[in-house]
C-alpha cells in the first residue's frame, strides 16, 4: 500500500483517472454540503490527505490513515489536519461530523473490518448527514492495479448498497464510474490476468500519467461522463461511487 501512496503522490495533481474521480465527487459534495454552514468533514483513509480540498470550500475538513507514509507525504505538502488511525476503530466522537467520506478504501479490508469501517461511517455521522464512498467495482476488472492497491474484493451495484444500508445509511445515489474507460480498460485487465499479475513494485507503472495527449483524450471523456452523471447513472464502470444518508433523528448504533 506504501507503493501505491507514493504512485499517487507523484500522479494525483495530473493523471487522467484522478482529474476524472474529482469531477464525479464534486456535484456529490455540494448536493450533500451546498444548505448547511460551518460544517465537519471526515475523509477515512485520507492516503496523502489531497482529497480535504474537495471539502475545504465547506467548513473544517479532518483526515486519517493508517500508513505513516502517507501521513508524512501529506504533512510535508501542508495539509493540516490529518492523525493516524484505523477505519475500523475512529478516533473521533459519535454525530462529529456532516459528512463521512471512504475513497478506495473498503476494498481492501479484511472482511471482519469492512462491516466494521462502515459501522463507524455511521456512528461518526450526524443524523441527517451524508456518508460519500468510493469503491473498486465489477469483478471483471481485476488486474494489475488490484496488487498494487491490495484490493480483496470489487463491489457490484448490489454488494455496496448493502453494506452501507445494513449500517443504517440509506442509499441516495449511486453509480458506477469511468464507464467511459470500461472497454479498453476491459482489454488491458484480461490480459493481466492471462499472462499473470505484475509484482507490486512493478504494477506501479499502472498509475503513471500517460503522454500528455493521452492523458489529455482521457481526461475529456471523463469530463463529458460527469457531466452526464449529473442527470443519469452508468450500468457499467471500473469504479462505484455512492452518496448515501444517516436517518434525522437516529443515532449510533
Amino acid at each position: 500500500m506504501d507503493d501505491l501512496l507514493r504512485a499517487t503522490a507523484r500522479a494525483e495533481e495530473r493523471h487522467f483517472w484522478f482529474r476524472g474521480f474529482r469531477w464525479f465527487v464534486r456535484p456529490l459534495i455540494h448536493r450533500a454540503l451546498a444548505d448547511k454552514h460551518r460544517v465537519r468533514v471526515l475523509d477515512c483513509g485520507c492516503g496523502t490527505g489531497a482529497n480535504l480540498r474537495l471539502f475545504a470550500p465547506y467548513g473544517t475538513p479532518y483526515g486519517f490513515d493508517l500508513s505513516p507514509v502517507g501521513l508524512q507525504i501529506g504533512l510535508e505538502r501542508g495539509r493540516p489536519g490529518l492523525v493516524r488511525a484505523s477505519a475500523a476503530a475512529v478516533p473521533f466522537e459519535s454525530g462529529a461530523f456532516d459528512l463521512v467520506a471512504s475513497f478506495d478504501v473498503l476494498y481492501a479490508l479484511e472482511d471482519r473490518h469492512e462491516g466494521a469501517a462502515v459501522a463507524e461511517m455511521y456512528r461518526v455521522t450526524r443524523p441527517g448527514g451524508y456518508a460519500l464512498v468510493n469503491v473498486a467495482a465489477m469483478p471483471a476488472l481485476r488486474g494489475d492495479h488490484s496488487i498494487l492497491s491490495h484490493e480483496r474484493r470489487r463491489y457490484t451495484r448490489m454488494m455496496l448498497s448493502q453494506l452501507m444500508e445494513s449500517a443504517g445509511f440509506r442509499v441516495v445515489w449511486i453509480s458506477y464510474t469511468n464507464a467511459a474507460l470500461f472497454l479498453p480498460m476491459l482489454a488491458v485487465r484480461l490480459f493481466h490476468r492471462a499472462r499473470g499479475f505484475s509484482s507490486e513494485a512493478d504494477a506501479t507503472a499502472e498509475i503513471e500519467v500517460p503522454s500528455p495527449t493521452v492523458n489529455a483524450l482521457l481526461s475529456a471523456l471523463l469530463r463529458l461522463e460527469s457531466l452526464w452523471l449529473r442527470v443519469g447513472v452508468s450500468p457499467f464502470g471500473s469504479s462505484l461511487l455512492c452518496l448515501a444518508r444517516k436517518p434525522e433523528g437516529e443515532a449510533a448504533r
